[in-house]
């Protein structure tokens, strides 16, 4: 493979392994619906990540995103429920309570990760 070859696949890669994480889908979800076998997705993901890149960028290329977000008052029903926070595939249930420097870590670090 010529090296021309070999850094169009990586483009085409890349913009897979983007989309995949965009998608929100499991590995199995979106290998499926884009006819790909999950041991290749896997492979890609893991050797991108391995050589700084993600989604077609270098680490520290763009600042996190963040996303706004409304609070209001709680209600008397619910109250007790989890809140769901989800950091690109992975989710988090956030109970009445938490650990805010706790839950801050956690969402820094499943962010420079995913």
């Amino acid at each position: 493979m010529t090296k021309a070859e070999l850094e169009k696949l990586r483009e085409l890669w890349r913009a897979r392994v983007a989309d995949f994480r965009a998608s929100g889908l499991t590995g199995a979800a979106w290998c499926a619906a884009h006819q790909v076998k999950e041991h290749q997705l896997w492979y890609w993901v893991s050797k991108l990540k391995t050589e700084g890149h993600y989604g077609g960028h270098q680490h520290g290329d763009t600042d996190p995103r963040f996303i706004p977000v409304r609070v209001g008052e709680p209600s008397a029903e619910g109250s007790d429920k989890p809140l769901s926070v989800r950091v690109g595939p992975v989710v988090i249930e956030v109970t009445p309570g938490y650990d805010t420097e706790l839950l801050r870590d956690v969402v820094r670090t499943l962010a420079s990760l995913c």
